[in-house]
């Protein structure tokens, strides 16, 4: 009997990645997968329903998927992810294009969905939210031979007042530390030299479940797998740094010297209205500390501009502090008004072309900050993963580069690279925010 075809379009952040790869991963024994929309009998789009424009970029592709249904081979289209579990039954409802619609954590039941449809063709929509699972199971990793991300925690404490996903994921909860390391080495022994751990907040694993922080121990346990050759931690809240994470960090090889502070503000107002648990004086702090233990540290943080209540005198505070501090990388975003989140009902709602002027603005002084640091990293040699070659030049990254933020590093005249080697490479030049770099010989 011929098998289904599935197509699968993933969208919104790296840990909903990682759910699509489980999702494809659990359905690869009894549907072949394919790319290509046009081949596809089951069209399943993973959703994002974070901010106002995620929404919009997730129904968008929703109607685009529905017209395979109208034109070509698709009989059967689905949607999961962060917004069907926030609308659930209703966005069935809004959309009829829509044949299933799950939630965040049933995905181990997709088969059982999809058969069940098949054979009765009524609608199904379930979206029943346990915060005691984790999606774990086997992957088809989609970011390439070398890199792939691991989730060490699901869920959210923080309840940053801007911010819905502790209503969509639940409550913050940690894997074991055996089976991330057991992941890690499943990763390794497929080929993957670079594993990016990530949670919504990094920094805070295992307190649930071992009473205190972990993440320099589980740190650890990783770089002793044969094959990992980077570990890169993103989404370290500066509040929860602590010292044993920033001393393994500065004394095992394995671990890329680059952190992602994800802090939105710096006006202490702000940060106030925000629920955020730090202070200006405390990141300020952070960041001094980090830069005085490791003094090759990348920084890369995001911010979030036009908060409810954010005077001039904020913004000012803020772009300040960008220009001052010199992080190495940085994203802004506008601050969207969510519904069922405390910040969505804050007088001062700050109009949207001033949010976009600030947001440029900052963008700008960034700009002028990333130009200088990255004239400094000319003539520098680098360790580089070869992640591909565009038709011209190799293409490759750096420890202080995370994939798809942070910039690439272009390297010239190369004899023939694999994708996953490690390469020296000395830095002969710079575009906006990438490096150009030829191979670099030792001398003999």
């Amino acid at each position: 009997m011929k098998k289904y075809k599935v197509g699968l379009v993933s969208l919104g952040c790296d840990k909903n990645r990682i759910d699509s790869e489980i999702m494809l991963g659990s359905m690869s024994e009894n549907y072949e997968i394919t790319n290509d929309p046009i081949e596809a009998d089951i069209i399943i789009v993973n959703t994002c329903g974070f901010i106002e424009k995620a929404k919009e970029e997730s129904i968008n592709t929703i109607l685009e998927m529905a017209e395979y249904k109208k034109k070509h081979n698709c009989k059967l289209l689905i949607a999961t992810g962060c917004l069907t579990q926030r609308y659930g039954s209703e966005l069935l409802e809004l959309m009829p294009e829509l044949d299933i619609i799950l939630g965040v954590n049933d995905y181990f039941k997709m088969n059982i969905y999809i058969e069940q449809f098949i054979k009765d063709h009524k609608k199904i929509a379930k979206v029943d939210y346990s915060d005691e699972n984790i999606n774990q199971g086997n992957r088809i990793i989609s970011t390439g031979k070398a890199t792939a991300y691991l989730r060490i925690a699901e869920g959210c404490n923080n309840c940053c007042t801007y911010c819905i996903i502790p209503k969509i994921r639940g409550k913050y909860r940690s894997r074991t530390k055996e089976s991330i390391v057991k992941e890690a080495k499943e990763l390794a022994d497929q080929g993957i030299k670079e594993v990016i751990l990530i949670a919504q907040d990094t920094t805070r694993y295992g307190t649930d479940i071992y009473g205190e922080k972990k993440l320099h121990e589980l740190m650890h346990d990783i770089a002793e797998i044969e094959g990992i050759e980077w570990i890169r931690v993103l989404y370290c809240y500066p509040e929860e740094i602590y010292s044993e994470m920033i001393e393994e960090m500065k004394n095992n090889d394995k671990i890329c010297k680059y952190v992602d502070l994800p802090i939105q503000h710096i006006s202490n107002s702000i940060l106030r209205k925000m629920a955020r648990k730090t202070t200006k004086q405390d990141i300020m702090d952070k960041i001094k500390l980090l830069r005085k233990e490791i003094p090759e540290i990348v920084l890369r943080t995001s911010l979030i501009v036009g908060f409810p209540g954010e005077t001039e005198e904020n913004f000012i505070e803020l772009k300040n502090f960008v220009e001052e501090i010199k992080l190495d990388n940085l994203g802004v975003f506008t601050y969207s008004q969510e519904e069922g989140t405390p910040a969505a009902k804050m007088d001062n709602q700050v109009e949207e072309e001033v949010k976009e002027r600030r947001r440029n603005e900052i963008m700008q002084v960034q700009h002028e900050v990333a130009e200088e640091i990255n004239n400094l990293k000319v003539g520098n040699i680098y360790n580089v993963l070869i992640e591909g070659y565009n038709g011209r030049e190799y293409i490759g990254r750096s420890f202080g580069m995370a994939p798809d933020v942070d910039g690439t590093i272009l390297i010239k005249n190369a004899d023939k690279l694999n994708v996953g080697d490690f390469i020296k490479v000395q830095i002969t030049d710079r575009r906006e925010y990438d490096l150009i770099g030829v191979v670099f010989n030792e001398p003999s």
